[in-house]
């Protein structure tokens, strides 16, 4: 019996700058994507048949049917490569549902790597159109742990500069944002894309060019859960937070600080508070 283990990191936001729409709905879109070392841990082990089962803080309400991203990403891979067998796939979820933190898009992501190991097969680039046919954020997710500058619908892809060393703290309220909610909130949408990144490693140039970026799906999500200001508002109190912003359309707001120390710092004062809120201190990935 063969089984193998991986991470699905959690695929942050620091920028979401809507650009347009369209005709089909979709929206354009240009966001620096960062990725954080907490996330969900997905195992796989060889078996006749497909199946998954579900553990962890956040288990419930996960689907173990073909409806999940996971199974529909294994049988994307089966089909694509001609792959007879099977796998037994198991996550452990830690990240919290509409979230605006990919965890749906990031499993299916790391499902497609384990599985083309765990089967010996070539794996499917983050290009390939099955694996954008996934959704849209699955092909960025693909590529992590490298910052990755996403336009377009999220076909659109290229590897931004190195980031500085940095933490990031994770505040989620305990409130579901759904995607379409916040997109229909939006008041316009052709909006500037992002300003291209310094090309710099140190942490002040780089904040004083992110804030001057935005995330066009915070206000509409901030009118469907005014938590997302209350949580915003708390890591801003902090003084030793540099920056602080929404993650996708919510309700995750990250806080970037200089380390691990400080992030755990951050993260312990905001949980006193908030006991019943996910918080999370991490290293920023790069």
């Amino acid at each position: 019996m063969t089984t193998i283990k991986t991470t699905a990191p959690a695929k942050i936001n620091l920028t979401l700058h809507v650009t347009g729409q369209r005709d089909d709905g979709y929206h354009e879109l240009d966001s620096l994507v960062v990725f954080a070392e907490v996330g969900d841990n997905i195992t796989a082990t060889r078996a006749v048949d497909m199946r998954l089962t579900v553990s962890g803080p956040f288990a419930v309400g996960v689907p173990t049917d073909s409806s999940n991203l996971m199974m529909k990403a294994a049988e994307t891979l089966r089909e694509v490569r001609g792959v007879k067998m099977g796998a037994h796939l198991h996550l452990e979820k830690n990240l919290p549902h509409a979230a605006g933190i990919g965890g749906g898009s990031s499993d299916a992501a790391a499902t497609l790597k384990l599985l083309a190991e765990l089967w010996d097969v070539e794996p499917l680039g983050p290009d390939h159109p099955a694996v954008l046919a996934l959704g849209a954020d699955v092909p960025v997710c693909a590529r992590a742990p490298k910052p990755i500058r996403m336009r377009g619908i999220g076909e659109d892809l290229h590897e931004g500069p190195k980031l500085p060393r940095a933490a990031m703290v994770l505040v989620n309220p305990g409130v579901e944002v759904p995607t379409p909610q916040a997109f229909a909130g939006l008041e316009q949408r052709s909006n500037a894309p992002m300003a291209d990144m310094p090309d710099t490693y140190l942490l002040p140039e780089f904040l004083e060019w992110l804030k001057g970026q935005r995330n066009d799906l915070q206000a509409p999500a901030e009118k469907v859960a005014p938590e997302i200001t209350h949580a915003l508002k708390m890591l801003n109190q902090q003084l030793t937070v540099q920056w602080a912003g929404m993650s996708g359309s919510g309700a995750t707001c990250v806080a970037l600080v200089k380390d691990m120390g400080v992030a755990r710092q951050v993260a312990r004062a905001i949980q006193i508070r908030e006991q019943s809120w996910w918080v999370v201190p991490t290293p920023l990935l790069s």
